[in-house]
This record gives structure tokens, C-alpha cells and sequence, in this order.
């Protein structure tokens, strides 16, 4: 199963290789609408608007050379993977590159690349309503192996910055074009920490930048994750505050048993991840261990209890280990989840927590109920 706004696919492993299959029977999952193919961009050698000087402030100073920001170092080194923070590490950031700007009636859309490690330029777009000068932002990001392709779409866009809303899109570590030059054996889950830490390293570098541009509302920011993109977001939103409310769909977490039982690791991989020392590796990024640590934020966890990829006893520990403030949903069915959150509804929760809450209706988790019988809602009741 996958939400990850493209036509779902089946991954596995054989022979060492990563085979693709669509899964049709999924297909009434993609989330918002359909995408649109669209080349590949080249990069413009001009750097963004709000180069690199401003974020010498925002940014911590041993990330910084002595007459201003220095070239990136090589992936891994001086970046530690088991910790959330960015003081552990130190990413060097370069000037971001402006590789498109699109002026559509509804909203502008910019596509960056950002970098601060040697082989890893990341794909970034920052999609703004028009009309509205400091706007919140939504972080998107969705679950291994998706693509950047759903930030191109024009139908997308509107939807994501309708009622005034930035929306923020990248993907994550060894997802799309960020997995490159790597032998055939290493991907998502067998490189695990490195996927995650990373990532949640990124989404820090993100915000740094974004604090910068003066054009977006920074005391007002979520995150929507779905899968390992909702994993990331539980432990980027434990590690910067300044991520307000997360919405997570089926986070991938309680690692030892998600291991042993997830769908998405092929049978002939599995013994290699369940092993102590890879789980030790991981230990310190489970979700598990960081959702019930989200107490100053807004938090909802929407969970479909047919998917495959995390299976039902990492369901009940991720939702046992939400805190007591969260919102709680679960749906049936991916039949059920993709009728109850069709069109634009998906968004609607995160958005009504960044609006101002003399702003919000009475009831804001009133939506899904509309779906009658499929749909169950709790705060941590089986």
C-alpha cells in the first residue's frame, strides 16, 4: 500500500535487485489527483532569492567557516545518523540553486536544490498561495519510494495552497533522485538509520532555510507524513519546535516487530534486519520511542488497518505510544480511508490547526465521521 499521491507500487527484492510492480487494487488510494508527467528541469546557475548570508544566523556557527559558508563534506562524515539533533552533525550548506519559478493564477511554485552534503543535492519546492504574503506552510513529505513528480502537478499545487497555505514538498533519504550511486543491495530499509537520520537532519536544514526568505509564516509550520514519511515526521517534529502540528498516515515504527512482519521486506532480506546489531543501530530512531515526547504538538495519527507494510501489532504499539492529546483515527479499509478522505478532506486537519484558533470551528475532527460506519475514531481506546 502506498499514499504517496502516484499509482501505488508493489517493491521487492529478487536477486539482489529492486523490482516494481503496480498494485491496481490499491490504485483508489492516490491521495489528492493525478499527476503529471512533466522532463526533467535543468538547473539554473543563479543562486535563490535570500542567498546564503542570512542563514549564518539561523544556523549553528560550527556549520559555518570562518568567512562564511564552506563547501559540503562527504556523505556520512561529520553527520551522525543515531541522533536527532543537528549539533551532533555538521552539514555545510551551499547556496541554493533556483531551477524553475511557475507564476500560476492560484499559486507560485519554485523549484530549489538545496545541498549540504557532497553527492546528495535534494530537490526542493516551496509552493505559495498567491495574495498572501507570510502564509503558514505544511511540510509533504511521503513514504519510500516516492517521487518528486506529485510537487510538478499543476492540479496538486492548488489543492495543497488552497484557503492560504504554503506547502513545502522534498523526498527523503535514498528515495527518487536522492538514491543514487549506491550498489543495488543498499536501499531504504537495509540502510535504515542512514534513511532516517539523515532525513531528519534534512527537515532541520529545511526550516533553517525557509526561516530565511522572509515570505512564509515560521511560527506557524506542520508536517504531514504518510509511512516512513510519517516516521520522519514524528521524530523531526521530537527533535525542532518549530514543526507546530504533524498528521501522520500509517507511521512505520516498534522496528524489532516491523522487521520481523512488515510486507515491504522481502523474505530473503529479512534475517539481516532482525539481527541485534542492526536493531540496535536503529534503536535510538523507532517512533515508538519519540511520538509520546510530541506533547506541545498538535498531533493526529490516521491509521488503515489492511496495510500490509506496517503490520497490526506496530499499528497498536504506535498507537498505545501517541500522546494523550492526539487525535486518533482508524479506517477499515483503504477502500474506506480513500471515500472518507477523497478530494481535498486529507488536508483539511492540518491546515485547521495552523489557522488561528479564534478561527476554528467548535469541533475540528468532525469530518470523518461523515463516512459513517468504516471509520473509527478514539483517543487510545481498542
Amino acid at each position: 500500500m502506498r499514499f504517496c499521491g502516484l499509482p501505488p507500487l508493489d517493491c521487492s527484492k529478487e536477486d539482489g535487485m529492486q523490482v516494481w510492480r503496480v498494485n491496481w487494487q490499491t490504485f483508489s488510494a492516490v491521495l489528492f489527483c493525478l499527476v503529471v508527467a512533466i522532463p526533467n528541469l535543468g538547473w539554473a546557475q543563479q543562486p535563490a532569492p535570500n542567498p546564503l548570508g542570512p542563514i549564518q544566523s539561523a544556523l549553528n556557527q560550527s556549520a559555518l567557516g570562518p568567512s562564511g559558508p564552506v563547501r559540503s563534506r562527504p556523505l556520512g562524515n561529520l553527520e551522525d545518523w543515531s541522533s536527532l539533533s543537528l549539533a551532533d552533525s555538521e552539514l555545510m550548506p551551499e547556496t541554493p540553486l533556483l531551477g524553475e519559478k511557475v507564476e500560476r493564477p492560484q499559486f507560485t511554485r519554485e523549484l530549489l536544490q538545496v545541498k549540504w552534503r557532497q553527492g546528495d543535492p535534494i530537490d526542493l519546492y516551496v509552493i505559495r498561495p498567491k495574495g498572501v504574503a507570510k502564509p503558514p506552510a505544511v511540510l509533504y513529505l511521503y513514504s519510500y519510494p516516492s517521487e518528486t513528480s506529485t510537487f510538478r502537478s499543476d492540479a496538486y499545487c492548488a489543492n495543497v495552497t488552497k484557503d492560504g497555505f504554503a506547502a513545502i514538498g522534498f523526498v527523503s533519504a535514498l528515495t527518487g533522485h536522492r538514491y543514487t550511486n549506491r550498489p543495488m543491495k543498499q536501499w531504504f530499509v537495509s540502510e535504515l538509520q542512514e534513511a532516517l537520520g539523515s532525513s531528519v537532519h534534512d527537515v532541520q536544514m529545511i526550516l533553517n532555510y525557509l526561516s530565511t526568505r522572509d515570505d512564509l509564516d515560521m511560527d506557524r509550520i506542520g508536517m504531514f507524513g504518510v509511512g516512513s514519511g510519517a516516521s520522519i515526521a514524528i521524530l523531526s517534529a521530537a527533535s525542532d519546535p518549530r514543526i507546530k502540528t504533524v498528521d501522520l498516515i500509517d507511521p512505520w515504527g516498534d522496528w524489532p516487530d516491523w522487521m520481523a512482519k512488515s510486507s515491504l521486506v522481502p523474505e530473503s532480506e529479512r534475517a539481516n534486519y532482525v539481527k541485534p546489531e542492526f536493531l540496535k543501530k536503529v534503536a535510538a530512531l523507532d517512533p515508538v520511542k519519540w511520538l509520546p515526547q510530541l506533547k506541545s504538538q498538535r498531533v493526529r495519527l490516521v491509521q488503515v488497518l489492511d496495510d500490509s507494510d506496517t503490520p497490526k501489532i506496530v499499528q497498536k504499539r504506535i498507537k498505545a505510544a501517541a500522546p494523550q492529546t492526539a487525535q486518533i483515527v482508524a479506517f477499515h479499509t483503504t477502500a474506506q480511508f480513500s471515500s472518507a478522505e477523497a478530494g481535498d478532506k486529507l488536508l483539511q486537519w492540518v491546515k485547521a490547526q495552523l489557522r488561528p484558533r479564534y478561527g476554528l470551528p467548535s469541533t475540528q475532527a468532525s469530518q470523518n465521521s461523515e463516512a459513517g460506519n468504516p471509520v473509527v475514531q478514539s483517543n487510545h481506546d481498542d
